[in-house]
C-alpha cells in the first residue's frame, strides 16, 4: 500500500530532524516537548495541511514570542540546508509567517521572510490572507516578485494569486474580476523557467472557468508571440478546448471538422468487468489537409445511475488529403482513490475538433464475491 503524503512528509523522524535543527541554533528549545505536543492524540487523524498547521502552531509556542526573534531563528535553521534545497514538507516556515505575521507592524518583516522562505518550499498558500486583507498593496508586492531573479519567487507572483488554487483559500475578488492579476501574467508569459510558465498556464486555466471570453482574447493576443507564450496559451486553454470552444479551437487551427471522416468505430467487447480495460478502435481520414484534434468522452455511471462525462485527449495530428490513420485505445476500469466505478451502461463518444461524432455503449459488470457460512 502506498505511503500517504501526510505520513511521508510529517512523521516522527522528520519532526525530530526539525527539532534538532532548531535546538542547534536555539539551545533552550524544548525539542522533546515540541515533538510530543505535535504528535498528540489528534495526530493520526489529521490530514496533510492540518498536520502542517499543527507544526506551525507549536513553532509559535516553543520559539520566542517576539516575531522578529523567531524569524531570526528560522533563518538560521534554513541556512543549515544545502544551497538550492527545496522540499514541500518545509511549507510550515511560510505558514509561520501567515499565522504570526499578519499584523501591520510586521508587514515588512513578513514580506521579506516570504521571499526568503518560498525558494525552500512554497508560500503560495501563505500569501493569500495577505491578499485578502490588503489586495492593492499585496499585488504591488507580487509585481515586484514577478521580476525577481529566483524562479521560485517569480512563480509565487503567479501561483499565489491564482483565484482557485487547489488546497488554497479562494480569492473571490479575483474570481469576479481577474484584471488585477493580468499584469503579473503578462510579465511572466515569456519566462525562461518552465516552473514559472506552468503556473501562468494554470492561472489562465483557472480564469477560463469563470471568464472564458477574457482568456479567449488573451489567447488570441498572445499566441504567436514566442514559443514559451504559445505553450502557455495552449496549456492555459485546455479546459476551453475540452469544452469545444470554437473560438479557441480556431486559434490553434482546429476547424473544418466536416472534412474529417471516422470509420470502423468499434468496441473490443460490449461488456467488461471491473478491473479490466475497455478497448475501442477507429480510423480517421481527411478529404483535404486538415489539422485534427482527437478526443473521446467517457460516460461513467454514477452511484445514482446518471452518467458523468470526462473528456480524454487521444492525439493532435496533421492529416493530408486522403490520408488515413487507425487508432486502438485502452481505458482502465479499475477503482481509483479519485473515482469509484459503478455497474451499468457506460458510453464512449469520439470528438473531432470539438465536434461530437459517434457514440457506442457498453456494459460494466461488478462481481461481488459472497461468502456463505453454514452451521455444522
Amino acid at each position: 500500500m502506498p505511503v500517504l503524503m501526510k505520513d511521508k512528509y510529517y512523521n516522527y523522524d522528520s519532526l525530530h530532524d526539525l527539532a534538532s535543527r532548531i535546538k542547534a541554533v536555539f539551545p533552550s528549545f524544548q525539542e522533546n516537548d515540541f515533538v510530543d505536543h505535535i504528535m498528540n492524540e489528534t495526530w493520526d487523524a489529521l490530514e496533510l495541511k492540518a498536520r502542517m498547521r499543527q507544526i506551525t502552531i507549536n513553532l509559535g509556542k516553543y520559539l520566542p514570542a517576539d516575531y522578529k526573534q523567531a524569524l531570526g531563528i528560522i533563518d538560521q535553521v534554513i541556512a543549515g540546508y544545502p544551497s538550492g534545497y527545496n522540499d514541500n514538507a518545509l511549507i510550515y516556515f511560510p505558514d509561520f509567517v501567515e499565522v504570526y505575521g499578519q499584523d501591520e507592524c510586521h508587514w515588512d518583516l513578513s514580506m521579506a521572510a516570504i521571499e526568503r522562505y518560498t525558494p525552500l518550499s512554497t508560500a503560495e498558500f501563505a500569501v493569500r490572507p495577505f491578499i485578502i486583507k490588503q489586495e492593492a498593496r499585496m499585488m504591488q508586492q507580487m509585481a515586484v516578485w514577478a521580476r525577481h531573479d529566483n524562479e521560485h519567487v517569480r512563480r509565487l507572483a503567479s501561483e499565489g494569486c491564482r483565484p482557485a488554487l487547489p488546497w488554497g483559500q479562494a480569492l473571490t475578488s479575483f474570481k469576479k474580476d481577474p484584471s488585477p492579476v493580468l499584469p503579473i501574467l503578462e510579465q511572466l508569459n515569456t519566462d525562461p523557467s518552465l516552473y514559472v510558465r506552468k503556473s501562468v498556464a494554470n492561472h489562465l486555466n483557472d480564469i477560463s472557468k469563470t471568464h472564458p471570453g477574457l482568456v479567449t482574447k488573451i489567447a488570441r493576443d498572445w499566441y504567436g508571440r514566442h514559443e514559451y507564450t504559445d505553450w502557455i496559451v495552449k496549456h492555459g486553454c485546455r479546459t476551453l478546448l475540452k469544452k469545444g470552444n470554437q473560438e479557441v479551437l480556431d486559434i490553434f487551427g482546429y476547424h473544418n471538422a466536416g472534412s474529417v471522416d471516422i470509420a470502423d468505430f468499434t468496441l473490443g467487447s460490449a461488456s467488461i468487468s471491473l478491473g479490466e480495460n475497455m478497448t475501442f478502435s477507429f480510423t480517421v481520414s481527411a478529404k483535404e489537409t486538415t489539422k485534427v484534434r482527437l478526443e473521446y468522452a467517457m460516460g461513467y455511471v454514477k452511484a445514482d445511475g446518471r452518467l458523468s462525462r470526462k473528456i480524454f485527449q487521444i492525439s493532435e495530428i496533421l492529416l493530408k488529403a486522403n490520408q488515413k490513420k487507425t487508432y486502438i485505445k485502452k481505458h482502465s476500469f479499475s477503482d481509483l482513490r479519485t473515482r469509484k466505478n459503478y455497474p451499468g451502461t457506460h458510453s464512449v463518444t469520439l470528438i473531432v475538433n470539438g465536434a461530437e461524432q459517434d457514440t457506442l455503449d457498453f456494459e460494466l459488470t461488478i462481481y461481488v464475491l459472497a461468502l456463505f457460512i453454514t452451521a455444522a
